[in-house]
């Protein structure tokens, strides 16, 4: 899964818009596949929705990025 995470961040992320550096970092670290159900681990690290469960799903990597790179948090 490392080669997917890295293909994310390269790709979906760095490709557009995310420019903070620990944005990216932390995205490259994040295994985003213990958050889905098993049949989607293959599936976790393309840049789209995926179902958790009970009707709900995991955003789309870029927007999690996105949403955390515009917090524009500070410190450590």
């Amino acid at each position: 899964m490392v080669k997917k995470r890295n293909y994310m961040v390269t790709h979906h992320l760095k490709g557009r818009d995310i420019v903070d550096e620990r944005v990216l970092e932390v995205m490259g670290k994040v295994l985003r596949h213990k958050f889905v159900l098993e049949r989607y681990y293959e599936k976790a690290y393309e840049d789209h929705p995926l179902p958790i469960s009970h009707g709900q799903t995991i955003s789309q990597p870029y927007i999690v990025a996105l949403m955390t790179q515009l917090l524009e948090l500070k410190g450590g």
